[in-house]
C-alpha cells in the first residue's frame, strides 16, 4: 500500500493556491483521487456556483460514534506580503516547512491524509470521518451546508477534532464572531452649505464612537472570562468607505465592524444596541434635514463560540490523543475562531488541536515545523490505536 509521508502530501496541498476568493476544486479532486487510490469513497458537496466543494469520507464501520477530523482547504491571500520564498511551494529550511497554508491548516490535512493507510490497516471498531471544507477564512461558510446534510442523515459521531494550529495543545474554547456592515445614507450638497446636507461620514463616526463606548463597557471586570486573552468580548471597526471630494458633503459612508464574544455573550446584542442608537438618536436628526436619509445594518458573517467542558468525554479523548496527561491538562483557549461552535451547535462535541502556530498563520513566510508535523502524525497513530478492534 502506498504510504506517502505527511511532508510529501503537504507539498502537494500547498501547490494548490486555494485562496478563498478562488476555487478549491483542483485540491479537492486531488484528495478525492488520493482516497480513491486507497479504496476510500468520498462525497463532494458543492457551493451553488459549483466552483468550490466540501469533501466527506468515512473509514471504518458505518456506525454511530467515531471521530471527525475536520479542516478547511482555503488559505488567505499573499497579495502585498513580502515573501522570501515561493508562497505556493514548500521550502524546507532549518526544520521548518515554509509555504502558504503550512500552518493554517494544510499541515493538519496532510497528516490526516498520510494516516489513511494506517486507518485502513487496522480494523476500526468505530469510524474515522474526514470533513474538509471551503471558505472557512471568510466566516466558516462551507462547513454549514455539509453539517446540514449530515444532520439529515442522523450523523452522531463521538467528537470532532478541528486541526487549526494550536502547537498540538488541546484547545476547548474560542470566542464567537459576528461581522456587520453599517451603511449610512446622507444627503449631498456643496461643502460651503454643509448645514443643509447630511454628512454620512460624520454620522458614521458617531456610530463608531458608540461602538467604542459599548466596547469599553464590555471590557469592565464584571464581564471578564479569565480563560481568554483578552479576557472579555471585543469590538472593532476595521474598514470604512465614504466621500468623493473635500468640497462635497458626503452622501454615503459604509463601515464594517466585528464583535468577538466570550462564550455566553450574545454577540448579536451589539448590533441591536447600535441599531437602537441609530433609530432613536441619529435618524431623527438626519431626517429633520432630509427625510430620505437612513442607516442600514447588514450581517456579513457569524459563527458561535466554543466552550467544551474540560471534564467531558471529548476533552478526555483529545488529551489522550495529543499526549497530554489528564493531571496536567488545562482548559485551553485561542483568540481566533473555528467551525467548532457550529459542530457543537449541531450536537457534535468539538475540540481544537493541530500542528503549528497562528503566530505564523496569515503572515509572509508562513511555516510549520517538522517537529509539529511529526507530533500530529503521532496523534493520528494514537487515534488508529484507540479505535482499533
Amino acid at each position: 500500500m502506498n504510504k506517502p509521508s505527511s511532508k510529501e502530501i503537504l507539498a502537494k496541498l500547498v501547490g494548490f493556491p486555494t485562496v478563498s476568493r478562488d476555487s478549491n476544486l483542483e485540491l479537492i479532486e486531488f484528495i478525492q483521487g488520493y482516497l480513491a487510490g486507497l479504496g476510500v469513497a468520498s462525497e463532494l458537496f458543492y457551493n451553488q456556483e459549483r466552483t468550490k466543494a466540501n469533501l466527506f469520507a468515512t473509514i471504518g464501520p458505518a456506525t454511530d460514534g467515531g471521530v471527525v477530523l475536520s479542516g478547511h482547504t482555503d488559505v488567505v491571500p499573499v497579495d502585498g506580503q513580502d515573501w522570501t520564498v515561493a508562497p505556493f511551494e514548500v521550502t524546507e529550511k532549518d526544520g521548518r516547512l515554509y509555504g502558504r497554508g503550512t500552518a493554517d491548516m494544510k499541515g493538519y490535512l496532510a497528516s490526516v491524509l498520510a494516516a489513511v493507510p494506517l486507518f485502513l490497516e487496522r480494523p476500526l471498531s468505530a469510524p474515522v470521518h474526514l470533513a474538509f471544507s471551503y471558505d472557512e477564512e471568510i466566516g466558516c461558510v462551507g462547513v454549514r451546508p455539509l453539517l446540514t446534510e449530515l444532520q439529515k442523515r442522523g450523523f452522531r459521531p463521538r467528537v470532532c477534532v478541528i486541526g487549526e494550529p494550536t502547537g498540538m495543545q488541546p484547545v476547548l474554547g474560542h470566542k464567537g464572531k459576528m461581522a456587520v456592515r453599517c451603511c449610512v445614507k446622507g444627503s449631498a450638497c456643496h461643502s460651503a452649505y454643509a448645514p443643509y446636507g447630511v454628512n454620512a461620514i460624520h454620522y458614521a463616526a458617531r456610530l463608531i464612537g458608540k461602538l467604542d463606548e459599548i466596547g469599553e463597557a464590555l471590557a469592565q471586570p464584571e464581564h471578564h472570562d479569565a480563560r481568554f486573552d483578552p479576557p472579555f468580548s471585543t469590538l472593532q471597526a476595521g474598514v470604512i468607505r465614504g466621500g468623493r471630494a473635500l468640497n462635497i458633503v458626503p452622501s454615503e459612508c459604509d463601515f464594517d465592524f466585528e464583535v468577538r464574544g466570550v462564550p455566553g455573550f450574545d454577540i448579536g446584542s451589539v448590533a441591536t444596541r447600535l441599531e437602537a442608537y441609530a433609530s432613536e438618536t441619529l435618524l431623527p436628526k438626519m431626517r429633520a434635514v432630509q427625510p430620505d436619509t437612513g442607516i442600514r445594518f447588514e450581517t456579513l458573517n457569524a459563527y458561535p463560540g466554543l466552550a467544551t467542558d474540560p471534564e467531558s468525554d471529548a476533552a478526555r479523548l483529545i488529551a489522550a490523543l495529543s499526549g497530554v496527561t489528564a493531571d496536567t491538562r488545562l482548559f485551553g483557549t485561542v483568540a481566533f475562531g473555528t467551525e467548532g461552535g457550529l459542530y457543537d451547535a449541531a450536537g457534535i462535541p468539538a475540540v481544537v488541536c493541530g500542528p503549528g502556530s497562528m503566530d505564523q498563520g496569515h503572515k509572509p513566510d508562513e511555516f510549520v515545523t517538522v517537529e509539529q508535523l511529526t507530533r500530529c502524525d503521532a496523534m493520528m497513530e494514537r487515534l488508529a490505536n484507540h479505535l482499533r478492534d
